[in-house]
């Protein structure tokens, strides 16, 4: 066995090792591989070489066959590797039998995605989030060959290698506790910004969730739309907690818009868990508005992606805008031909085909409005004013009993409305 003790230092030459297994097809586990790659690089680490390994049959110590290991570790010393990671979910005592046959630090694709959500998380809630899963992942894995790893694998980074100490620093108790505090922590959290939600749909603006897969250019069609300035770079998981801006139609209405944690393949189900609370944003929402970034060559299993995600939350029967984004960036890609009132063909970069989509979000709200014609007393002004924000105001006219009021109204407002009805839609 190697000798794991040596000066602290960063990670910075990978190995990514993808694992191909009978139903698999050649082609999606490059297409994956690649994606890790790009997960890899996104922590800022080096990758300096990869392989598919392909395996007939599961095996317990490894996942794959001893002799295919040796092969693996070869290749890697030779390009003198000093990570492996593997494009599988591994158990606790595959990645110790991996670290202890190799005297390389082993990680896999969880996490690896759960170091860069813990890089990216800003709010409270997010925070909480990452850090409740990556506990939650590192609890079975605190026996851990790799003693230096100690410190990170009980809540922080698992890129990071070094001497460490002699004992592990959190015992199984140490983060049991640390789950349970995480846990009521974000029981709170939540409430909070469920008691936040409740008060904002007591204002019957409409709203629609921006939805997509990572890098799609959800944030950039956020602040192309409604002129604000989320954080949009081109890079996985540019931004992870939800943003809600206020977008006016060109007609008065407004509807609120909600760019949503980017999907991923593979997402660690401590993640999906986690995040549900935060992805609750496209249940409730009235549409959905979901960017495919057509400029690149997994698009159609990107959307594949996404739209299992939201079925799984319940958010299946949405009414969906299907937004492929980045047509100026196609190249010689060639973009799905998909002919629908509810398809848009767009750049949230430039610009082109936005007024499109803004055009057709105005005409899907007001398909949900009545067309009211209304006799409003002079003594309930608080209604017009009410109106006047939340209504599309056709025309008014002010006369001796009230202002009579011809306006489109949404299903929220009906109750106030109700006793100052002169004519009901046809």
């Amino acid at each position: 066995m190697f000798d794991v003790r040596e000066k602290p230092q960063m990670v910075q030459r990978a190995y990514l090792i993808g694992v191909q297994e009978p139903k698999d097809s050649e082609s999606a586990t490059s297409q994956l591989l690649g994606e890790l790659e790009e997960l890899v690089e996104t922590l800022h680490i080096g990758v300096i070489g990869k392989e598919i390994v392909r395996i007939r049959e599961y095996q317990a110590r490894f996942l794959v066959g001893p002799g295919k290991v040796e092969e693996v570790l070869e290749r890697a010393r030779a390009i003198e590797a000093d990570c492996l990671v593997i494009d599988a979910e591994l158990s606790p005592s595959q990645q110790r039998n991996w670290e202890a046959a190799s005297g390389l630090c082993v990680i896999d694709r969880q996490e690896v995605i759960l170091d860069i959500f813990h890089e990216r998380a800003q709010t409270r809630e997010a925070v909480l989030q990452v850090e409740l899963a990556r506990s939650e992942h590192s609890l079975p894995r605190l026996k851990n060959a790799w003693t230096h790893l100690s410190r990170q694998r009980g809540g922080g980074g698992v890129t990071q290698r070094g001497e460490g100490e002699a004992q592990i620093e959190l015992d199984q108790r140490m983060v049991r506790q640390r789950i349970s505090r995480l846990r009521k922590e974000l029981t709170e959290v939540i409430q909070h910004r469920q008691v936040q939600r409740k008060q904002r749909m007591r204002v019957p603006i409409p709203s629609a969730a921006i939805v997509g897969y990572t890098n799609a250019g959800k944030s950039t069609l956020l602040n192309r739309l409604t002129g604000s300035s989320v954080l949009s770079e081109d890079k996985l998981f540019a931004t992870l907690d939800p943003t809600t801006r206020q977008l006016a139609l060109p007609d008065g209405q407004k509807v609120l818009l909600t760019d949503t944690v980017g999907f991923v393949r593979r997402l660690p189900h401590q993640l999906v868990e986690a995040f549900k609370a935060t992805l609750e944003e496209a249940v409730v929402a009235n549409l959905l508005i979901h960017v495919v970034d057509v400029s690149n060559p997994e698009m159609a299993e990107h959307q594949e992606t996404t739209l299992r995600v939201l079925k799984e939350l319940g958010a299946g029967d949405h009414r969906v805008f299907t937004v492929y984004n980045k047509i100026d960036a196609a190249g010689d890609l060639r973009i799905p031909e998909q002919p629908g009132k509810d398809v848009f063909y767009l750049s949230a970069h430039t610009g082109e085909g936005v007024d499109k989509l803004v055009s057709a979000l105005s005409a899907a709200i007001s398909e949900t409005f009545g067309i009211y014609e209304l006799l409003i007393p002079h003594s309930r002004y608080d209604l017009m004013n009410s109106l006047h924000e939340r209504a599309n105001i056709r025309s008014h006219k002010v006369e001796d009993e009230g202002v009579r009021v011809v306006c489109a109204v949404p299903p929220q407002l009906l109750g106030e409305i109700a006793p100052y009805i002169e004519t009901e839609p046809n």
